[in-house]
């Protein structure tokens, strides 16, 4: 993903790549370079060092690196509010997905939630992803979860009594279930159901050039919003 792109950026008419860094490199290089946006597709076990270091340095980030939680997250907050009382304004977007048909069929699922009675997530990817369930699925579970909440729905029906192994993992009352294949890239499939009916919603990533525009979209975008961003979808026109 780094070398796709560094390219990508190389090839964008309103950019221009400052800085490439590897594991082991000096992360402060990026400022030294002049970045005013670095982007972070690294691994779950050094993103959140690596973003904290970015925004003592003044330089907004584009985190595609998956396995955040809402204290990881809270700290990023905490960290980018001290910063602005400084007098220094940091973007910090982080997406679980930078795939543009993954964040449409998200918030397609979102919407979809509030009308049928169950609801599971199944996500396939190739076999050196390193975190189950993927950040997308379990984002795509959460908005779920939400909109089920605020329609008043309870939870899905299922009389299991054992082998819960089976059933995936619960992320907010959504059951996801994470495949790990050779072959495959990022894979996703949104199954609602009722009585006499089912509405599956799917989006197949072939190619990590297909993440590129979202990429883009978020280095342009993420230098105007000050903060926090979660999820491409909040920096894309989708009213």
């Amino acid at each position: 993903m780094g070398a796709t792109v560094c390219a990508a950026v190389e090839a964008a008419p309103d950019m221009e790549l400052v800085a490439r860094i590897d594991a082991g490199d000096d992360v402060a290089q990026v400022a030294a370079a002049g970045a005013q946006v670095a982007v972070d597709f690294t691994v779950p076990a050094v993103t959140e060092d690596n973003v904290h270091a970015l925004i003592d340095l003044g330089v907004h980030a584009v985190v595609g690196t998956t396995g955040w939680t809402d204290v990881s997250r809270g700290r990023l907050v905490a960290h980018l509010g001290r910063k602005a009382t400084e007098g220094t304004s940091v973007g910090v977007l982080i997406a679980p997905n930078f795939g543009l048909s993954a964040v449409l069929a998200m918030t397609f699922a979102a919407k979809a939630a509030r009308y049928f009675e169950s609801a599971e997530v199944i996500e396939l990817h190739h076999p050196n992803k390193v975190d189950a369930p993927s950040g997308t699925a379990t984002h795509t579970a959460g908005a779920i979860a939400k909109a089920r909440a605020e329609a008043g729905l309870g939870a899905s029906p299922d009389a299991t009594e054992s082998g819960w192994e089976a059933r995936g993992a619960d992320v907010d009352g959504v059951r996801v279930h994470a495949v790990r294949l050779r072959g495959l890239v990022a894979h996703e499939e949104i199954l609602f159901g009722n009585e006499g009916e089912q509405l599956i919603i799917r989006q197949d990533s072939f190619d990590r050039v297909s993440f590129m525009p979202g990429v883009l979209l978020g280095i342009r975008e993420v230098v105007s919003r000050p903060g926090l961003t979660v999820g491409l979808e909040n920096v894309m026109d989708l009213s």
